[in-house]
């Protein structure tokens, strides 16, 4: 109970500094990308208070001998640049700058009630089922090559 508390407590908290920063519009999102037109910095200052505070936290939590809510600290150990990492970062780019939503801050902005977080989240989960479909068939076509 208390692992879930604590995510529900982290995610409120992010989702309340999304929300404050005014994240969950995607005009704001969008005017960051438009360097010709009606610029605006601050998701810049968003993502390095975000760095930043990352930083820090990743220097003090991983000198505990193991988290306080789990017996082990689950980082990633794949460090190799492959194809799913690339075609994934530059299918998320490509949506972020279509649409304005990022997948962290779709979510609260569906606290909105606006028509297009819910079709931008909706996609979005579409497009994961489809990618791990989509991997689990190449997975038993590689498997099923292999005997």
């Amino acid at each position: 109970m208390a692992r879930l508390l604590a995510a529900l407590a982290a995610g409120l908290v992010f989702g309340t500094g999304i929300a404050v920063s005014g994240m969950i519009n995607p005009a704001k999102v969008l005017n960051f990308f438009d360097f010709a037109g009606t610029w605006d910095p601050s998701l810049a200052f968003v993502m390095g208070g975000a760095l930043a505070v990352t930083a820090l936290g990743y220097r003090l939590v991983l000198k505990r001998p193991r988290p306080l809510l789990d017996d082990g600290f689950h980082l990633p150990t794949n460090r190799k640049l492959d194809w799913p990492l690339l075609s994934g970062a530059a299918l998320f780019g490509v949506g972020w700058g279509i649409a304005g939503f990022c997948p962290g801050g779709s979510i609260p902005a569906l606290g909105l009630g606006e028509a297009s977080a819910f079709i931008f989240v909706a996609s979005m989960l579409a497009g994961i089922a489809l990618s791990r479909f989509t991997r689990s068939a190449f997975a038993g076509t590689a498997q099923s090559r292999a005997a």
